[in-house]
Protein backbone atom coordinates (compact mmCIF):
# COMPACT_ATOMS: atom_id res chain seq x y z
CA UNK A 1 0.00 0.00 0.00
CA UNK A 2 1.46 3.33 -1.09
CA UNK A 3 2.13 6.07 1.46
CA UNK A 4 2.26 8.94 -1.03
CA UNK A 5 1.91 12.40 0.48
CA UNK A 6 0.73 15.35 -1.62
CA UNK A 7 2.14 18.67 -0.32
CA UNK A 8 -0.49 21.37 -0.11
CA UNK A 9 -0.35 23.73 -3.08
CA UNK A 10 2.40 21.76 -4.82
CA UNK A 11 2.92 22.27 -8.54
CA UNK A 12 5.94 21.18 -10.62
CA UNK A 13 8.25 24.08 -11.42
CA UNK A 14 9.67 22.48 -14.57
CA UNK A 15 7.97 20.75 -17.47
CA UNK A 16 8.90 17.27 -18.64
CA UNK A 17 11.52 18.40 -21.18
CA UNK A 18 13.16 20.89 -18.81
CA UNK A 19 13.17 18.27 -16.06
CA UNK A 20 15.03 15.77 -18.24
CA UNK A 21 17.60 18.41 -19.21
CA UNK A 22 18.04 19.46 -15.59
CA UNK A 23 18.55 15.84 -14.50
CA UNK A 24 21.40 15.56 -16.99
CA UNK A 25 22.96 18.77 -15.65
CA UNK A 26 22.76 17.59 -12.03
CA UNK A 27 24.27 14.18 -12.71
CA UNK A 28 27.14 15.53 -14.78
CA UNK A 29 27.90 18.38 -12.36
CA UNK A 30 27.72 16.29 -9.21
CA UNK A 31 29.97 13.57 -10.60
CA UNK A 32 32.67 16.16 -11.32
CA UNK A 33 32.28 17.71 -7.87
CA UNK A 34 32.36 14.35 -6.10
CA UNK A 35 35.43 13.13 -7.99
CA UNK A 36 37.34 16.31 -7.18
CA UNK A 37 36.36 16.17 -3.52
CA UNK A 38 37.25 12.50 -2.91
CA UNK A 39 39.80 11.70 -5.66
CA UNK A 40 37.62 9.15 -7.44
CA UNK A 41 37.68 7.62 -10.92
CA UNK A 42 34.70 6.15 -12.72
CA UNK A 43 34.42 2.37 -12.94
CA UNK A 44 31.93 0.12 -14.71
CA UNK A 45 29.66 -1.76 -12.35
CA UNK A 46 27.76 -5.05 -12.49
CA UNK A 47 23.98 -5.22 -12.63
CA UNK A 48 24.10 -8.70 -11.08
CA UNK A 49 26.60 -10.85 -9.19
CA UNK A 50 27.18 -14.52 -8.43
CA UNK A 51 24.81 -15.32 -5.60
CA UNK A 52 27.23 -17.67 -3.85
CA UNK A 53 30.24 -15.41 -3.33
CA UNK A 54 28.82 -13.20 -0.58
CA UNK A 55 29.15 -10.06 -2.71
CA UNK A 56 25.54 -8.88 -2.69
CA UNK A 57 24.38 -6.45 -0.04
CA UNK A 58 21.57 -7.97 2.03
CA UNK A 59 20.54 -4.56 3.44
CA UNK A 60 18.49 -5.32 6.57
CA UNK A 61 18.73 -9.06 6.04
CA UNK A 62 15.10 -9.56 5.05
CA UNK A 63 14.94 -8.10 1.54
CA UNK A 64 14.75 -10.68 -1.23
CA UNK A 65 17.13 -10.24 -4.16
CA UNK A 66 15.86 -10.80 -7.68
CA UNK A 67 17.41 -14.09 -8.80
CA UNK A 68 17.66 -15.78 -12.17
CA UNK A 69 19.50 -18.75 -13.66
CA UNK A 70 21.97 -18.49 -16.51
CA UNK A 71 21.42 -21.29 -19.01
CA UNK A 72 24.97 -21.26 -20.39
CA UNK A 73 26.69 -21.66 -17.01
CA UNK A 74 24.01 -23.42 -15.01
CA UNK A 75 24.66 -20.95 -12.18
CA UNK A 76 22.31 -18.55 -10.37
CA UNK A 77 22.84 -14.79 -10.32
CA UNK A 78 21.36 -12.03 -8.16
CA UNK A 79 20.51 -8.47 -9.18
CA UNK A 80 22.52 -6.28 -6.82
CA UNK A 81 20.95 -4.42 -3.91
CA UNK A 82 24.07 -2.25 -3.74
CA UNK A 83 27.76 -2.62 -4.52
CA UNK A 84 29.06 -2.19 -0.98
CA UNK A 85 31.25 -5.30 -1.07
CA UNK A 86 31.90 -5.56 -4.80
CA UNK A 87 33.65 -2.16 -4.83
CA UNK A 88 36.12 -3.18 -2.15
CA UNK A 89 37.06 -6.28 -4.10
CA UNK A 90 37.33 -4.20 -7.29
CA UNK A 91 39.77 -1.75 -5.68
CA UNK A 92 42.00 -4.69 -4.80
CA UNK A 93 41.83 -6.33 -8.20
CA UNK A 94 42.20 -3.07 -10.16
CA UNK A 95 45.40 -2.18 -8.29
CA UNK A 96 44.28 1.06 -6.65
CA UNK A 97 46.35 2.61 -3.86
CA UNK A 98 45.76 4.50 -0.60
CA UNK A 99 43.90 7.75 -1.15
CA UNK A 100 42.44 6.58 -4.48
CA UNK A 101 38.92 5.42 -5.14
CA UNK A 102 36.18 4.64 -7.63
CA UNK A 103 32.57 5.62 -8.22
CA UNK A 104 30.00 3.75 -10.28
CA UNK A 105 26.51 4.15 -11.67
CA UNK A 106 24.66 1.53 -9.65
CA UNK A 107 21.20 0.35 -10.71
CA UNK A 108 19.25 -2.05 -8.56
CA UNK A 109 15.85 -3.64 -8.04
CA UNK A 110 14.51 -3.75 -4.50
CA UNK A 111 11.35 -5.78 -4.84
CA UNK A 112 10.38 -5.48 -1.14
CA UNK A 113 10.70 -1.67 -0.94
CA UNK A 114 7.74 0.13 0.60
CA UNK A 115 6.56 2.70 -1.94
CA UNK A 116 6.19 6.35 -0.98
CA UNK A 117 7.42 9.78 -2.12
CA UNK A 118 11.08 8.81 -1.56
CA UNK A 119 11.14 5.06 -2.20
CA UNK A 120 10.87 3.10 -5.43
CA UNK A 121 11.41 -0.49 -6.54
CA UNK A 122 14.06 0.94 -8.88
CA UNK A 123 17.20 2.30 -7.21
CA UNK A 124 19.89 4.38 -8.90
CA UNK A 125 22.83 5.74 -6.99
CA UNK A 126 26.46 6.72 -7.17
CA UNK A 127 28.22 3.89 -5.36
CA UNK A 128 31.73 4.98 -4.35
CA UNK A 129 34.64 3.44 -2.47
CA UNK A 130 38.09 4.71 -1.48
CA UNK A 131 41.19 3.04 0.00
CA UNK A 132 42.28 4.44 3.38
CA UNK A 133 45.06 3.80 5.89
CA UNK A 134 44.72 2.20 9.30
CA UNK A 135 44.95 5.62 11.01
CA UNK A 136 42.11 6.89 8.80
CA UNK A 137 39.70 4.49 10.52
CA UNK A 138 38.46 7.29 12.79
CA UNK A 139 35.46 9.52 13.35
CA UNK A 140 37.53 12.56 12.32
CA UNK A 141 38.24 11.06 8.91
CA UNK A 142 34.60 10.02 8.51
CA UNK A 143 33.38 13.52 9.38
CA UNK A 144 35.84 15.16 6.99
CA UNK A 145 34.59 12.93 4.17
CA UNK A 146 30.96 13.71 5.00
CA UNK A 147 31.69 17.46 4.86
CA UNK A 148 33.26 17.04 1.41
CA UNK A 149 30.19 15.20 0.11
CA UNK A 150 27.83 17.79 1.57
CA UNK A 151 29.95 20.48 -0.08
CA UNK A 152 29.70 18.71 -3.44
CA UNK A 153 25.91 18.60 -3.08
CA UNK A 154 25.72 22.32 -2.25
CA UNK A 155 28.09 23.25 -5.10
CA UNK A 156 25.86 21.31 -7.49
CA UNK A 157 22.79 23.08 -6.11
CA UNK A 158 24.44 26.45 -6.75
CA UNK A 159 25.08 25.48 -10.39
CA UNK A 160 21.47 24.38 -10.87
CA UNK A 161 20.15 27.59 -9.30
CA UNK A 162 22.06 29.71 -11.81
CA UNK A 163 20.45 27.94 -14.77
CA UNK A 164 17.03 27.24 -13.22
CA UNK A 165 16.45 30.06 -10.70
CA UNK A 166 12.78 29.14 -10.31
CA UNK A 167 13.72 25.79 -8.70
CA UNK A 168 16.40 27.10 -6.37
CA UNK A 169 16.46 25.37 -2.99
CA UNK A 170 18.22 26.58 0.13
CA UNK A 171 20.63 23.98 1.54
CA UNK A 172 22.73 24.17 4.69
CA UNK A 173 26.43 23.58 4.02
CA UNK A 174 27.44 23.09 7.64
CA UNK A 175 26.91 19.51 8.77
CA UNK A 176 25.64 18.83 12.28
CA UNK A 177 26.92 15.50 13.61
CA UNK A 178 24.85 13.49 16.08
CA UNK A 179 24.88 9.83 17.11
CA UNK A 180 21.86 7.58 16.87
CA UNK A 181 22.05 7.11 20.64
CA UNK A 182 22.07 10.88 21.23
CA UNK A 183 18.94 11.18 19.09
CA UNK A 184 17.20 8.50 21.14
CA UNK A 185 18.21 10.30 24.34
CA UNK A 186 17.02 13.67 22.98
CA UNK A 187 13.64 12.44 21.77
CA UNK A 188 12.50 9.56 24.00
CA UNK A 189 9.31 7.89 22.92
CA UNK A 190 9.72 8.95 19.30
CA UNK A 191 10.34 6.66 16.33
CA UNK A 192 13.67 6.92 14.48
CA UNK A 193 12.02 8.81 11.60
CA UNK A 194 10.32 11.20 14.00
CA UNK A 195 13.70 11.87 15.66
CA UNK A 196 15.27 12.60 12.29
CA UNK A 197 12.50 15.03 11.36
CA UNK A 198 12.73 16.88 14.67
CA UNK A 199 16.51 17.18 14.48
CA UNK A 200 16.67 18.13 10.79
CA UNK A 201 13.95 20.74 11.15
CA UNK A 202 16.39 22.60 13.38
CA UNK A 203 19.77 21.72 11.87
CA UNK A 204 18.87 21.31 8.16
CA UNK A 205 21.93 19.19 7.28
CA UNK A 206 23.00 16.38 9.60
CA UNK A 207 24.93 13.14 9.72
CA UNK A 208 23.61 10.47 12.07
CA UNK A 209 26.49 8.32 13.34
CA UNK A 210 26.17 4.68 14.37
CA UNK A 211 23.60 2.87 12.19
CA UNK A 212 23.08 -0.86 12.64
CA UNK A 213 23.98 -1.51 16.26
CA UNK A 214 21.48 -1.85 19.10
CA UNK A 215 20.66 1.25 21.15
CA UNK A 216 20.06 1.42 24.91
CA UNK A 217 16.35 0.87 24.29
CA UNK A 218 17.12 -2.49 22.70
CA UNK A 219 16.02 -1.18 19.31
CA UNK A 220 18.06 -0.09 16.27
CA UNK A 221 17.87 3.34 14.68
CA UNK A 222 17.91 1.51 11.35
CA UNK A 223 19.11 -1.80 10.02
CA UNK A 224 22.50 -2.21 8.37
CA UNK A 225 24.14 -5.40 7.15
CA UNK A 226 26.94 -6.60 9.46
CA UNK A 227 29.56 -7.25 6.81
CA UNK A 228 30.41 -3.95 5.15
CA UNK A 229 30.02 -0.85 7.39
CA UNK A 230 31.67 -0.68 10.79
CA UNK A 231 28.62 0.21 12.87
CA UNK A 232 30.66 2.57 15.08
CA UNK A 233 32.10 4.43 12.09
CA UNK A 234 29.17 4.83 9.72
CA UNK A 235 26.01 6.86 9.30
CA UNK A 236 23.41 8.57 7.12
CA UNK A 237 23.64 12.02 5.54
CA UNK A 238 20.33 13.87 5.60
CA UNK A 239 19.15 17.29 4.46
CA UNK A 240 15.88 19.10 5.13
CA UNK A 241 13.41 18.92 2.24
CA UNK A 242 11.28 22.09 2.22
CA UNK A 243 8.80 20.61 -0.28
CA UNK A 244 7.86 17.55 1.78
CA UNK A 245 8.76 19.17 5.11
CA UNK A 246 10.81 16.24 6.34
CA UNK A 247 14.31 14.85 6.76
CA UNK A 248 15.61 13.67 3.40
CA UNK A 249 18.25 10.91 3.35
CA UNK A 250 20.76 11.42 0.54
CA UNK A 251 23.50 9.00 1.46
CA UNK A 252 24.31 5.95 3.53
CA UNK A 253 28.05 5.55 4.06
CA UNK A 254 30.81 4.58 6.40
CA UNK A 255 34.27 3.27 7.10
CA UNK A 256 34.16 -0.42 6.25
CA UNK A 257 34.71 -3.33 8.58
CA UNK A 258 38.18 -4.68 9.24
CA UNK A 259 38.73 -8.27 10.31
CA UNK A 260 38.01 -7.60 14.00
CA UNK A 261 34.83 -5.58 13.51
CA UNK A 262 33.59 -8.06 10.88
CA UNK A 263 33.85 -10.96 13.30
CA UNK A 264 32.22 -8.95 16.09
CA UNK A 265 29.30 -7.80 13.97
CA UNK A 266 28.69 -11.18 12.38
CA UNK A 267 28.45 -12.62 15.89
CA UNK A 268 25.98 -9.92 16.99
CA UNK A 269 23.86 -10.56 13.90
CA UNK A 270 23.98 -14.33 14.25
CA UNK A 271 25.65 -14.60 10.85
CA UNK A 272 28.98 -16.17 11.74
CA UNK A 273 28.46 -18.73 8.96
CA UNK A 274 29.27 -15.97 6.45
CA UNK A 275 32.93 -16.24 7.43
CA UNK A 276 33.06 -19.18 5.02
CA UNK A 277 32.02 -17.11 1.97
CA UNK A 278 34.70 -16.06 -0.51
CA UNK A 279 34.52 -12.31 0.15
CA UNK A 280 34.56 -12.74 3.91
CA UNK A 281 37.43 -15.23 3.88
CA UNK A 282 39.55 -12.80 1.85
CA UNK A 283 38.73 -9.93 4.20
CA UNK A 284 39.55 -11.98 7.31
CA UNK A 285 42.83 -13.07 5.71
CA UNK A 286 43.86 -9.44 5.24
CA UNK A 287 43.76 -9.64 1.45
CA UNK A 288 41.41 -6.68 0.93
CA UNK A 289 42.27 -3.01 1.46
CA UNK A 290 40.84 -0.89 4.26
CA UNK A 291 38.20 1.36 2.71
CA UNK A 292 35.50 3.95 3.20
CA UNK A 293 32.49 4.09 0.92
CA UNK A 294 28.81 4.57 0.44
CA UNK A 295 25.94 5.26 -1.89
CA UNK A 296 24.43 8.60 -2.92
CA UNK A 297 20.96 8.50 -4.44
CA UNK A 298 20.87 9.87 -7.98
CA UNK A 299 17.10 10.27 -8.21
CA UNK A 300 17.06 11.46 -4.59
CA UNK A 301 19.54 14.24 -5.39
CA UNK A 302 17.65 15.28 -8.53
CA UNK A 303 14.39 15.29 -6.61
CA UNK A 304 15.81 17.50 -3.85
CA UNK A 305 17.60 20.00 -6.08
CA UNK A 306 14.66 20.36 -8.49
CA UNK A 307 12.06 20.80 -5.77
CA UNK A 308 10.07 17.69 -6.74
CA UNK A 309 7.45 16.12 -4.48
CA UNK A 310 7.75 12.52 -5.72
CA UNK A 311 10.71 10.44 -6.85
CA UNK A 312 8.64 9.26 -9.81
CA UNK A 313 9.00 12.76 -11.27
CA UNK A 314 12.72 12.12 -11.89
CA UNK A 315 12.88 8.37 -12.60
CA UNK A 316 10.86 5.75 -14.44
CA UNK A 317 9.51 2.93 -12.29
CA UNK A 318 6.40 0.85 -11.62
CA UNK A 319 3.83 2.17 -9.15
CA UNK A 320 0.75 0.81 -7.44
CA UNK A 321 -2.71 2.05 -8.40
CA UNK A 322 -3.07 4.24 -5.28
CA UNK A 323 0.12 6.15 -6.13
CA UNK A 324 -0.90 6.59 -9.76
CA UNK A 325 -4.32 7.88 -8.77
CA UNK A 326 -3.07 10.25 -6.05
CA UNK A 327 -0.43 11.78 -8.32
CA UNK A 328 -2.78 12.11 -11.28
CA UNK A 329 -5.39 13.90 -9.18
CA UNK A 330 -2.72 16.24 -7.81
CA UNK A 331 -1.27 17.03 -11.23
CA UNK A 332 2.06 15.37 -10.42
CA UNK A 333 3.48 13.85 -13.64
CA UNK A 334 5.21 10.52 -13.08
CA UNK A 335 7.76 9.60 -15.73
Amino acid sequence: MSKTVIPEGYAPRLGAYETQTAIGLIKHTFELNLCRALNLKRASAPLFVDGGRGLNDDLNGVERPVKFDISETGESAEVVHSLAKWKRLALKEYGFHEGEGIYTDMNAIRRDEELDNLHSVYVDQWDWEKIITRKDRSLDYLKDTVRKIAGAVCDTSDTVAKIYPNVSVSLEREVSFVTAQELEDMYPGKTPKERENLYLKEHRTAFIIGIGDTLKSGEKHDGRAPDYDDWSLNGDLLMWDPILGCAFELSSMGIRVDADSLKEQLKKAGCEWRQGLEFHKRLLAGELPLTIGGGIGQSRLCMLLLGKAHIGEVQVSVWDSDTLKACAEAGIPLL
